[in-house]
């Protein structure tokens, strides 16, 4: 399915980017933000989170329940979400409820009322929020593990914030932010499906500019912001009401926005991306140690992380950890097959375009491509790039970030008596 995407910058910054899909009856309309928690003071850490929820308790002409309503009648799901790195307001509807879905959207994000009593019930719902995190290990021990992998550093902070700042987030503080942040010349505007590019910036232009649009190329604004500095912690934290442990195994790994992105993808899929991948086969077909276990990639715009993530019975941590380590060493001294490389490239272009069917992932990649790169990556120039990827390129890259002295793990279970030391990750 060939992408037909349309650009227009707005006098105030705003981006305007359509993907029309011929032959769809659906729409993806997305307002993302270049803005996320990495983005806050620490002293309103989870106020971007905060406010993706407080949008929803009701604007000047809307209450909270005409919201709950029109999303309802609307038929579709509206998702909102905050990241380390944005902000995102997503709804897939029949392409006939486009300008209702977007009436709704620009008013909840440009017109908030921000009432005490309205925050004061979302703080309780977000603290809610927490604990329910608390409850769920696998997101629990993420959030261990990022605050000592990026000590000191926004990125080691949990999104939502800490139950003490959430409680400091009153009607003028939240306010201030929003004007601040979430304007015009932060935000991203995409929709792919049965869309008119036109009468979408149109729709836009009435809500965010009061002028036409004049800019012929827009640039990528970004915040420039210290990158983290990476720890290898080696973390135990004990919990004896869980019948499993679960553990991450990290290193540094490229960013977002690195060309040897695609390699990164490749290696991460070879060593656990799916059911053929190494560290499936090994640790869950041939001896049973865990029902889920995989590898994967995290890129932030300016730095990354590989890791390795599994649960399994507290008793079989340590064989698991070295399973995993022996792979990444193998990779690291002999490379990966030729067959192992296509392998991965094969599911990763079956990825590629069987997403260009969805115009939600259509809509969102418009947004990403736009944030992190500044331009629009054709389908073919990303399929080129991935099949351009060789076993050096992948053996180069496990050589440079596969190594000892920055290996972090973490695990988090009834664990008691289990000594992990940095001899452990040998590579």
């Amino acid at each position: 399915m060939k992408e037909d995407i349309h650009q227009t910058c707005l006098n105030s910054g705003l981006v305007i980017l359509t993907d029309k899909m011929p032959g769809v009856r659906s729409a993806t309309l997305g307002l993302f933000f270049r803005v996320g928690s990495r983005h806050e003071p620490a002293e309103l850490n989870g106020i971007s989170h905060f406010i993706e929820h407080a949008v929803f308790k009701g604007t000047a002409k809307r209450s909270a329940l005409n919201i709950a309503i029109e999303q309802d009648r609307l038929g579709g799901n509206l998702d909102a979400f905050t990241t380390h790195e944005e902000i995102g307001f997503a709804i897939k509807i029949i392409d006939d409820q486009l300008p209702a879905a977007f009436d709704l959207i620009s008013d909840m994000l440009a017109n908030p009322r921000f009432e005490d009593a309205d925050l004061e019930s979302e703080q309780r719902v977000i603290i809610e929020e927490m604990k329910m995190l608390e409850d769920s290990p696998e997101e629990y021990l993420g959030e261990i593990f990022s605050r000592e992998f990026f000590p000191d550093h926004p990125l080691g902070l949990s999104i939502a914030g800490t139950p003490q700042t959430i409680k400091s987030f009153d009607s003028e503080t939240t306010q201030k932010y929003h004007e601040q942040l979430f304007s015009a010349s932060n935000m991203v505007i995409a929709a792919a499906g049965n869309v008119d590019h036109l009468r979408i910036v149109d729709m836009a232009t009435q809500v965010w500019s009061s002028s036409l649009p004049v800019a012929k190329n827009c640039t990528l604004k970004r915040e420039l912001q210290t990158p983290p500095q990476y720890a290898s912690p080696i973390i135990i934290e004990q919990n004896e009401n869980l019948e499993q442990a679960h553990i991450i195994i990290a290193t540094p790994f490229v960013s977002a926005s690195d060309k040897k992105r695609y390699a990164a993808d490749l290696l991460a899929n070879i060593i656990g991306g799916g059911t053929s991948s190494r560290l499936w086969q090994k640790i869950r077909e041939e001896r049973g140690l865990a029902y889920s276990v995989g590898a994967s990639t995290i890129m932030y715009q300016d730095c990354g992380l590989f890791s390795v993530f599994a649960g399994t019975s507290p008793e079989q941590v340590a064989e698991l950890v070295d399973i995993a380590i022996a792979e990444m060493r193998e990779v690291v001294r002999n490379g990966v097959t030729e067959d192992e490389l296509e392998l991965a490239k094969q599911q990763t272009r079956a990825s590629i375009l069987l997403g260009l069917e969805d115009s939600a992932g259509r809509a969102a990649t418009l947004a990403q491509c736009e944030m992190v790169h500044g331009r629009q990556i054709p389908v073919e120039e990303t399929l080129e790039n991935v099949d351009a990827v060789t076993t050096d390129d992948i053996h180069d890259l496990a050589a440079k970030h596969f190594r000892t002295e920055s290996m972090a793990f973490a695990a988090l279970g009834d664990l008691k008596g289990l000594k992990i030391d940095r001899e452990r990750f040998s590579i």
